[in-house]
């Protein structure tokens, strides 16, 4: 069993293309991950099915304060990395700052590019770039459970209610 799973982006890219030579099937999945959910661990879990090696590129705090506003990330960078390192089914990780994932997609070129069915097909925002150099896109984890955002209201509301 590897003990690290987290790598900068450049060295990622070596690893992944070693895992390319010996033919190999990479699936890059993305996300915040802010608060783990069950719908987290069925998009990760379906993710791998789709070939032998599951990149998870991770939001970092300041692309997640960007994406969802003030009081976000909730759980910092540290504890996502340490909590996503620990399935089984994650084989690498790697941080990235952007608004998108598109810089890791060009740099990785997985052969997968695994979302969550909060998207279709058609609605992946970085759809024409994996088509671009020759990836797929696929929709995983079956059907959508509530968002991170809307299990933070439900517990916020829960909590004022009981005051």
């Amino acid at each position: 069993m590897k003990l690290e799973k987290l790598y900068s982006l450049t060295q990622l890219r070596k690893i992944v293309l070693d895992h390319k030579r010996k033919g190999h099937r990479v699936v890059l999945a993305n996300g915040c991950f802010d608060l783990i959910h069950v719908g987290h661990i069925r998009y990760l879990k379906d993710s791998k099915k789709k070939g032998d090696i599951l990149v998870v590129a991770l939001n970092s705090d300041s692309s997640i304060r960007k994406l969802k506003g003030k009081g976000r990330p909730i759980l910092n960078e540290k504890a996502r990395i340490e909590i996503i390192k620990s399935f089984v089914f994650v084989d690498y990780i790697t941080i990235f700052g952007e608004q998108n994932v598109e810089k890791v997609l060009l740099s990785l070129k997985p052969d997968v590019h695994a979302k969550g069915s909060d998207y279709t097909e058609e609605t992946v925002p970085e759809r024409e770039t994996v088509r671009g150099y020759g990836g797929s896109i696929a929709i995983t984890g079956g059907p959508k459970v509530k968002s991170t955002s809307e299990t933070i209201e439900e517990i916020a509301t829960k909590i004022l209610k009981t005051e």
